[in-house]
């Protein structure tokens, strides 16, 4: 496989995480407004607001299945269009039958899209024989800005959600189909490694169960911060309607950050130290946040959280991949769905502690999970036997 052919697939795979990033934050910010739309109660929004990641599991695992006649990308390549337009259909709609179809599809798409996505990254991280997958997840975390403020954009201008949607569909839609065209897979490097490919037996759950375990705290922590942190702020920390925003813009910026720098960390420390690193100081921020006598203070610890935090995601499918290489895309598939328990899991469970006990003793339920992390970090430098030690696999491929 030739540099060019692996920078251009690179290239396109970033642009698929970016809109994607783009696409989910028009969705979730947006939330009141679709409900307001749709005349959802109180009582059913969490009913439809839980369907989304219980189908996107349906969806990754059902993508475990498929992949393993058609390859990745091929998956990847009609789940986008899907996706967008799935959230087209709920900014389009009016009647709650047709909520519950377009988020319904939404739902399934977005698991089939993740699950193809990382695969991809894992696949292209193996082929480069260097860390790449913070990158891929960073630009991620670039379009959840870019539609948070979209979203921001059309609240603040009252515009309806079809009106708020269309012209990021009509623009992203095409473009990212038409990136798809120069997606690439590691596919020397997977013939490399035998026949094993997309079997289900040769995963052995056992060995994968903690890097599960991660995936789903770090996703209750990542859950706490996008739906209690404005609450938290303003509630218990005293702070203004307005500041209280401001904590979740800081989360995503320093994740955008962390992760924009965070492959240099990983290829010159190690995914051992760096998961290591990442979960003491998200920990020490949920610490800092529990403890915060006042609104600033609060935010350090939410800046904290991000850069701890962004870290353990993309490292966790990253180490799924060198521990099964020959059916790493079964392996991802079944971690991509502890993506959604700990997402569905996180915010229900601080709400709970909070509303029976305190919030300032709920922020202490994400940070011991985060700091259960270190119990798994030896998992982060597992390779295959054949490969010996623990960094991944040379190449004498050479691209930027």
């Amino acid at each position: 496989m030739t540099d060019a052919r692996l920078r251009h697939g690179r290239a396109s795979l970033a642009l698929s995480f970016f809109v994607q990033g783009v696409t989910f934050a028009l969705l979730v910010t947006r939330i009141p407004a679709i409900q307001d739309r749709y005349g959802i109660s109180d009582g059913l929004l969490p009913v439809f607001l839980a369907a989304v990641p219980i189908l996107a599991g349906v969806g990754s695992v059902v993508t475990e299945k498929v992949v393993a006649r058609v390859r990745p990308r091929v998956v990847l390549r009609w789940a986008q269009p899907v996706v967008l337009l799935a959230l087209l259909g709920v900014g389009a709609g009016s009647e709650m039958w047709e909520a519950a179809l377009a988020l319904g599809v939404f739902g399934l798409s977005v698991g089939a899209l993740d699950a193809s996505m990382n695969m991809m990254g894992v696949s292209l991280q193996r082929a480069y024989g260097r860390s790449i997958m913070l990158g891929f997840h960073a630009a991620y975390s670039l379009g959840g800005i870019a539609g948070a403020s979209m979203a921001w954009a059309g609240a603040h201008w009252d515009l309806s959600l079809l009106i708020s949607y269309l012209p990021v569909v009509v623009v992203l839609l095409p473009v990212a189909f038409i990136g798809s065209r120069w997606y690439v897979e590691g596919k020397e490097e997977e013939e490399l490694l035998g026949a094993e490919r997309g079997k289900a037996g040769s995963v052995s759950f056992k060995l994968l169960m903690p890097l599960c375990l991660v995936m789903c705290f770090a996703y209750i922590g990542d859950s706490t911060v996008s739906n209690w942190s404005a609450k938290y702020l303003q509630d218990v920390l005293g702070s203004s309607e307005q500041l209280s925003t401001v904590p979740y813009n800081v989360y995503m910026v320093t994740t955008l950050l962390g992760r924009a720098v965070g492959d240099f960390g990983v290829r010159r420390f190690g995914a051992v130290a760096v998961v290591r690193s990442g979960s003491v100081l998200a920990a020490a921020g949920f610490g800092v946040v529990a403890v915060a006598g006042g609104a600033w203070v609060g935010m350090l610890g939410f800046t904290m959280l991000g850069l701890g935090l962004c870290v353990i995601v993309p490292q966790t499918f990253a180490a799924a991949g060198r521990m099964f290489p020959g059916a790493s895309d079964s392996a991802i598939a079944r971690l991509n769905i502890f993506n959604y328990v700990g997402f569905l899991v996180g915010s229900p469970l601080v709400g709970a502690l909070g509303d029976a006990w305190s919030y300032r003793g709920a922020m202490l339920v994400p940070m011991v999970l985060v700091l259960a992390t270190l119990m798994y970090a030896k998992s982060f430098g597992a390779e295959p036997a054949r490969y010996g030690g623990g960094h991944e696999r040379p190449r004498t491929v050479d691209v930027g």
